[in-house]
């Protein structure tokens, strides 16, 4: 059996209940959804789902470098949106981050549309990196 790490990055918003920013078991890192928080205030950026992308995108990216991790390494993302009519939206900032990161393959992906996010925000992102 594996040994876990809990990772954590000042540059991502803390915690808001009883989990970690990510985990590290063996050469999987398993990130906790992040939602788009300002880590230094905790205030929910911006409300659209194009700027709160970003920032769940920028929250993301803070994690992978407290692990020491690169967006190249991300695997599988999980994506919940407050609405699907945001779609075309989020997903033209999403790709953007990737290709802006230099990422030729985007991660695995699903994508769900949900009814409440915590602080009603409208999307979350989490993500499974491999090694």
């Amino acid at each position: 059996m594996s040994t876990k790490q809990q990772i954590s990055s000042p540059n991502a918003p803390a915690a808001i209940g009883p989990y970690s920013q990510a985990i590290r078991a063996g050469s999987m890192i398993f990130c906790s959804g992040q939602i788009p928080l300002d880590p230094k205030t905790m205030q929910v950026v911006g409300n659209d789902v194009a700027t709160q992308t970003r920032q769940v995108l920028k929250n993301i990216k803070a994690v992978l470098d407290a692990a020491g991790a690169r967006a190249d390494q991300i695997v599988k993302t999980t994506v919940f949106l407050k609405n699907m009519g945001d779609f075309a939206a989020f997903n033209e900032v999403y790709q953007g981050f990737f290709n802006d990161e230099g990422v030729s393959v985007a991660p695995a992906r699903s994508t769900v549309e949900v009814s409440e996010l915590p602080k009603s925000v409208l999307v979350e992102i989490e993500s499974i990196v491999a090694f």
